[in-house]
């Protein structure tokens, strides 16, 4: 209901724009036919229209916007209830069960239920803590410690985290040995730079519903910069959402995402940390249904960096 009242809002005010500025149109054309033989006059009409002409477009452009931004940040709001009620009621669910029935339930059961109520746990967590470091990336740049960071052992770390949290066999996702066993460094702050690999990993996953098979790959790029690239098998992206999977809680329409949840603050915070460490996100894919290949780029660690930092992250 809100969806439809907002489209009649945006269907107004572009109406109420075209219908502005075909009037001034028509009284500008009018006055200049008056006053045509005063030269001077005409001019001056003419700058004068030009400017309401374009406070105008520029008045309907940010209204629209502005109900856009609304929209999805009533989506992200009821994005984030999902994801905090969901796994509430889930773990209230089992220990509701554990009480009323412990002496009913096995040890084998009993276990089972310890594991899924951990695992609903790490994934509400997970989800407050995207949330709080949406809040935190553009306020505290930067009081946290930079330091030089192997990028390989920050990404097995990762690719460990993702496996275990969604149960998934090691081979379903797989880090490509570094060509020539380089050691690829970047200086940077190691908690932000997890965050960042680890919500591209939660992505590939979640959007890949049929069979998670992740590769993930590091190389050198104009002997400056490293690319981390994850390329997934999922349900892959057009070519128009390419940029705006990156923005604030942005959404991929389409009934291939809707059954997927998400705060849609993944990917904007992965590119925020890539920029705010000197680098840059970017998205490609084949189409629909070929998979996404998610690539972050940040500047190589140089030897000054390497031996001037004593506390270096492997």
């Amino acid at each position: 209901m809100n969806i439809t009242r907002r489209r009649g809002a945006i269907a107004t005010f572009i109406t109420l724009g075209v219908l502005t500025v075909g009037l001034a149109v028509a009284l500008n054309i009018g006055w200049i036919i008056l006053n045509e033989r005063t030269f001077a006059l005409a001019i001056l009409g003419v700058i004068l229209f030009s400017a309401l002409i374009a406070g105008v477009v520029l008045n309907t452009v940010f209204l629209i916007r502005e109900i856009r931004r609304n929209e999805r940040q009533d989506s992200f709001l009821n994005a984030v209830t999902h994801e905090l009620k969901t796994p509430i009621a889930s773990i209230r669910l089992y220990l509701e069960t554990l009480q009323r029935r412990s002496g009913a339930i096995d040890e084998i059961q009993k276990q089972e239920f310890y594991r899924i109520m951990l695992s609903d746990s790490d994934r509400l967590l997970a989800t407050v803590e995207q949330v709080l470091k949406a809040g935190q990336l553009g306020q505290r740049h930067r009081q946290l410690s930079r330091a030089v960071i192997n990028l390989e052992s920050l990404v097995t770390d990762c690719i460990a985290i993702t496996l275990q949290r969604h149960n998934l066999p090691p081979d379903s996702i797989t880090l490509q040995p570094t060509p020539g066993g380089i050691r690829l460094h970047v200086y940077g702050i190691a908690e932000d730079l997890r965050t960042a690999v680890n919500n591209v990993l939660d992505n590939a996953v979640k959007y890949s519903p049929n069979s998670v098979h992740v590769v993930c790959s590091l190389a050198i790029w104009r002997y400056t910069s490293v690319t981390l690239t994850v390329t997934d098998t999922g349900v892959g992206l057009p070519p128009n959402q390419f940029k705006r999977i990156f923005n604030r809680f942005y959404r991929v329409p389409g009934r291939a995402m809707a059954t997927i949840k998400g705060t849609g603050l993944g990917l904007f915070l992965v590119r925020n940390i890539a920029r705010q460490h000197g680098g840059d996100a970017t998205a490609t894919s084949p189409g629909p249904g070929l998979g996404t290949t998610i690539t972050i780029t940040l500047p190589l660690a140089n030897s000054t960096t390497t031996t001037g930092s004593s506390g270096a992250s492997q």
